[in-house]
């Protein structure tokens, strides 16, 4: 089977990294692609150096070259990966 494995924004590049071993120990496709909206350059450049493998392919909407000391992709696209799943939460507000 083809796989395609999405994460809207690679920051660092670790959770696709995680996501694809994990896919691997359920098995081997025939080929996989990786795919996000935006990439910062240091997420790109950790992804090629640990997944180096003919049957993978990296696909990016556009590649920011700044990331912050907390892993966000400057300019980037805001809070646009947490809220793909849901409204985000405030602890702080009262029901």
């Amino acid at each position: 089977k083809v796989v395609i494995l999405s994460d809207p924004m690679l920051a660092s590049g670790m959770s696709m990294e995680i996501s694809y071993h994990a896919l691997l120990a359920k098995g081997t496709p025939s080929h996989i692609h990786l795919v996000s909206i935006i990439s910062s350059r240091q997420g790109v450049d950790y992804v090629t150096s640990r997944i180096n493998d003919p049957n993978v392919t990296l696909w990016l909407g556009a590649i920011d070259e700044g990331m912050t000391p907390k892993s966000y992709i400057v300019p980037g696209l805001g809070d646009a990966g947490d809220l793909a799943y849901g409204e985000k939460i405030d602890s702080k507000k009262k029901s």
